[in-house]
């Protein structure tokens, strides 16, 4: 796979589908503790007849590199690399973390972002006091109890359990020091009072049994964007892998209604 350095770290990619295609590259940006293959329903749909990003970010599958302590770093990764590729515009879909990834980059340089799909992703993580004092004592536990709770949290309640598992020992694999601090940059995490300022066509997808960010924060933040489009699918926090083919169903059918 190739690889681009960026600020001490080896960045991993793919880059598939016609260069020539009419329509702009898609760039899809995973969430935390996950790896750039979450998106491969995704690729392999729509690599055939466009041009498709996705990479692994600083520290996650298999890309190196550790250090960082904000969603807004994170985001100038994700530019250097489209940078790199010499990608001007882009349809940025980004899945939890990378929704705020995407937000931040939607912000900076709202003239490249075309479209912007947030797939179970929100604008601020908000938690009642009691729900904050049990987040924050989660993470005194030891590091595999902490992921593998979380994990398991994320898929919905049926979910195959071998499944799982592998998804638990994948993001174990995930350096704690990265898991950890990016942890926190997620709770810091707050665009709502610029929500507003988002004038990019967004679609919004989220599970309706996702309980790591429940659908009232996801409603919360989609009032505030003057173009936005929301749908809720049966699934948990996981949707790109627990209803793949919906969620690329609902990709397609946003990207084909002209603006």
């Amino acid at each position: 796979m190739p690889q681009l350095e960026v600020d001490g770290a080896a960045l991993t990619y793919d880059d598939e589908g016609p260069r020539d295609a009419e329509d702009v590259p898609l760039v899809f940006v995973h969430g935390w503790t996950a790896d750039r293959h979450r998106w491969d329903h995704q690729l392999a749909h729509f690599s055939t007849g466009r041009r498709v990003i996705r990479l692994d970010l600083r520290g996650h599958g298999e890309s190196s590199g550790a250090g960082v302590r904000t969603i807004a770093e994170l985001a100038r990764d994700v530019l250097a690399l489209l940078d790199h590729l010499k990608v001007e515009r882009f349809v940025l879909v980004g899945h939890s973390m990378g929704g705020m990834i995407s937000q931040t980059i939607a912000l900076l340089h709202p003239e490249r972002v075309e479209r912007m799909v947030l797939v179970n992703s929100i604008g601020k993580m908000a938690y009642s006091r009691g729900r904050g004092l049990l987040m924050a004592a989660s993470t005194l536990v030891p590091y595999k109890l902490f992921i593998a709770t979380n994990i398991q949290r994320a898929f919905a309640p049926g979910h195959p359990r071998e499944e799982v598992r592998e998804y638990i020992r994948a993001s174990a694999g995930t350096p704690r020091e990265v898991v950890m601090t990016l942890y926190g940059a997620m709770r810091a995490f707050d665009i709502l009072d610029r929500a507003g300022e988002i004038r990019t066509p967004t679609l919004m997808v989220h599970g309706y049994h996702d309980i790591q960010l429940p659908v009232r924060q996801m409603l919360r933040m989609a009032k505030a964007y003057p173009d936005a489009v929301v749908r809720i699918l049966d699934a948990g926090h996981e949707l790109p892998v627990e209803k793949p083919a919906e969620l690329t169903a609902a990709l397609d059918a946003f990207l084909t209604v002209k603006p």
